[in-house]
């Protein structure tokens, strides 16, 4: 409203010989005068009041596209390096050209959409990218840290069956709400041993290696799940594959990766 004000002033300057500061002390001791002018025209004014939004709505648009393409390009130039650990569990060819590291929470619904576009990208791309699973249990999924406790229990016990619990959970997520019920019946369905499970899903060992996992998230500015290191370009959010696929052509037009 203050800019429309500051534009009515103008124009009303420009078309008579009053000054503004006159017409400002004119419009407060009769500001009747605003009034009778918008219902006396209320669709031009209403025109010009959307008019002055949609301007400001483009320009922050604008901004926000910009600062965005700048925070690309400065990934493209200095990629995040994440911890790869000596024991880091790896789908895909290890070898890789291709790196892509998830932080997640297997209770956020946008994280199994990420799923299925890692599933995606793995099969597209079979045998040029490996993918790392890493953790970011958000507070307000109260399934979610349990999971994660299971997931890196079961992990020291045998990476494949770590792996097939990852798939069930986010296959059946809808059923997580269970709790340490679903997460148990999954554990005995994928061959974990449970007695061992029992005694280390609660270590310090596996609770160490979520912590800081989450820490290297936060590290990255990853506040909400899931997010994405695509060879260090930070991707927040369950984005379509093609948007992954974006990023990979430009790092092979930029002599970055050969396929």
């Amino acid at each position: 409203m203050k800019k429309l004000l500051g534009v009515l002033l103008v124009g009303l300057v420009l078309v008579g010989c009053t000054s503004k500061d006159d017409l400002k002390k004119m419009l407060k001791e009769n500001p009747e005068i605003i009034t009778e002018a918008i219902e006396a025209n209320p669709e031009k004014f209403i025109d010009a009041l959307n008019n002055a939004v949609k301007a400001a709505q483009d320009g922050q648009a604008s901004k926000r596209e910009e600062a965005e393409k700048a925070a690309l390009e400065e990934s493209f130039n200095k990629p995040l390096e994440a911890t790869i650990r000596s024991d880091e569990s790896f789908r895909g060819n290890k070898d890789a050209v291709i790196t892509l590291i998830e932080y997640s929470d297997f209770e956020c619904p946008f994280c199994a959409r990420g799923y299925n576009t890692v599933t995606e990208l793995m099969n597209k791309y079979k045998g040029k990218i490996r993918f790392a699973y890493k953790h970011l249990p958000l507070s307000f999924h109260p399934n979610a840290m349990p999971a994660s406790q299971y997931y890196e229990a079961i992990r020291l016990q045998d990476e494949e069956k770590a792996w097939k619990f990852h798939d069930k959970i986010y296959d059946n997520q809808a059923k997580l709400r269970n709790g340490e019920s679903f997460l148990k019946a999954i554990a005995k369905e994928v061959g974990a041993d449970m007695t061992k499970l029992a005694k280390d899903v609660k270590s310090e060992k596996v609770q160490k290696r979520i912590d800081e996992d989450m820490e290297e998230a936060a590290k990255f500015g990853f506040q909400g799940t899931p997010g994405f290191l695509l060879n260090g370009i930070p991707v927040k959010g369950a984005y379509p594959t093609q948007h992954f696929d974006g990023l990979i052509e430009e790092l092979q037009k930029r002599g970055k990766i050969k396929l």
